[in-house]
């Protein structure tokens, strides 16, 4: 049996919701979508969720099930689904390591840089600590001259004349370090666009070279063979790749000489630091590389510029000047949240030639990325993808690498984290009852990411920023006591 609406009341509820209604419209859109969103039933969940992330700038959302067997009896150990949270699905880190795109990634992602670099320095999280007495360097590799361009600090002396272009030989200005005329060419028409795409693409290629030739250059000053060299000695490097003003890539790289099993083995007497700053400046120097097959380079070898920086790293307990393992890792994780927007440029793949006319860019990086456009379409150079890296002006090889056996890994890094987090919230004696014998099946896709209102990614910015700020003010009580907080990517 059903009973009558009371028209009183059905009036009254549709004239609320009417009243409502208008005054929603009313607000701003950023209002309208925070009373929304704190209307939200299950807010507090979803803001747990958003904590958990870190504040993440673009969450990726999944949604599925993870369910734990007792592989002998079949009993359910343990079920999780997101059926039961905010709209179905699971918020997880983005994991973007650049700044521009999601900062608490991005942090999060130095701090593992940090920590990647510093044990291959020092040791720990599976680094022997005897790593130490090996010889370690910190280097840095240049790229060529490709045409002047203004510098930091007192510019070219100003000549007279100019060149054949029409160009001035010389600027005589002072630049601060902040003056966006630093790295652009003095010369536009005389600058080398090509060939400052092309060896922006073979760079990674060119490591690889010098990596060689520093096994060629130690056999050499040791007086041994290429082969027996290889079981006498092992280079241990971690290299960062870092856009100069100018928009040419150069490499940070921390090396390490290692006996023939890696860091758990020390190397031989002879190879100590100074033979390692010697081979290394002779091995870069011999880097000379042959060219792409195609008139758009010429026959220029390809080679890295003359300006190289090498210099022996201290624990910092040994009262010397030289930079100390500490201060190498957190430059390294620093530049692991930059990325091509340093020199100016965007962050994103372009589509087409009309959209580089349309970005907004400096005349200097738009002539980078519309030579790598047209370079691509090349038939003899279209194994480089330079089309697909012009938004990069052609690099395209990854921020950071090391060798094998340098360090840990990104990925046990990761998962130490996430052993630590179920520790720290007791999941290890929740289930205390478990043993080996567990069968775990999980089923899961993706269904998003992003957020759905301004409102959402106003109210997560506020959450980094507070978790940011909570890491700084624990920084600075630890500073201020004596005891180093961990987790920092400067180490603190």
């Amino acid at each position: 049996m059903t009973h009558p609406s009371n028209p009183y009341t059905d009036h009254t509820a549709r004239r609320a919701l009417l009243d409502r209604e208008a005054w929603l419209r009313q607000l701003p859109l950023i209002e309208r979508d925070l009373v929304c969103l704190g209307e939200m039933p299950d807010l507090n969940r979803w803001l747990d969720q958003i904590r958990a992330t870190g504040g993440c700038a673009h969450p990726i959302y999944l949604a599925g099930r993870t369910t734990t067997y007792d592989a002998a009896s079949g009993e359910v150990l343990r079920n999780y689904t997101t059926a039961t949270e905010p709209g179905g699905r699971l918020a997880i880190r983005c994991r973007n390591r650049r700044a521009t795109r999601c900062p608490s990634c991005s942090r999060e992602h130095s701090g593992d840089t940090f920590h990647l670099v510093r044990s291959g320095l020092i040791g720990g999280k599976g680094i022997p600590e005897s790593v130490r007495t090996h010889p370690r360097l910190f280097v840095t590799l240049t790229a060529p001259s490709f045409g002047s361009v203004h510098r930091a600090g007192v510019c070219h002396p100003a000549r007279n004349g100019r060149c054949e272009q029409g160009g001035y030989h010389g600027c005589g200005r002072t630049h601060s370090d902040t003056d966006p005329l630093i790295g652009q060419p003095l010369c536009a028409d005389c600058y080398d666009y090509p060939g400052h795409i092309l060896w922006n693409a073979a760079a990674p290629t060119l490591w690889k070279a010098f990596r060689d030739n520093l096994y060629h250059h130690v056999a050499t000053r040791a007086g041994v063979s290429r082969t027996a060299v290889r079981r006498l000695i092992r280079i241990s490097a971690a290299k960062v790749a870092e856009y100069q003003k100018r928009g040419a890539i150069h490499f940070h790289a921390v090396i390490r000489l290692d006996g023939p099993d890696g860091p758990t083995t020390p190397p031989p007497a002879w190879a100590t630091a100074d033979l390692l700053l010697e081979t290394v400046r002779s091995a870069a120097a011999a880097v000379a590389l042959a060219p792409p097959d195609s008139a758009a380079y010429g026959d220029t070898r390809l080679r890295f510029g003359t300006q190289l920086d090498a210099h022996a790293l201290t624990n910092g307990d040994d009262g010397s000047d030289r930079i100390t393992d500490g201060a190498v890792a957190a430059y390294v994780a620093k530049y692991t949240s930059k990325s091509v927007e340093a020199a100016g440029a965007v962050d994103r793949r372009i589509e087409s030639l009309a959209e580089i006319q349309a970005l907004h860019v400096t005349q200097h990086i738009r002539a980078l990325i519309a030579p790598a456009w047209r370079l691509g379409g090349l038939p003899e150079l279209e194994h480089l993808r330079l089309r697909v890296w012009a938004h990069m002006l052609g690099y395209r090889g990854h921020c950071l690498t090391k060798t094998r056996a340098y360090s840990t890994t990104y990925g046990q890094l990761r998962t130490a984290r996430a052993e630590h987090a179920r520790t720290m919230a007791g999941g290890r004696q929740l289930f205390t009852d478990w043993n080996d014998e567990v069968t775990t099946e999980s089923v899961w896709r993706y269904v998003g990411s992003g957020y759905d209102t301004s409102a959402q990614t106003l109210i997560a910015a506020g959450i980094a920023e507070d978790l940011a700020m909570n890491r700084q003010v624990a920084r600075e009580e630890g500073l201020r006591v004596g005891q180093p907080v961990a987790g920092g990517s400067d180490g603190t």
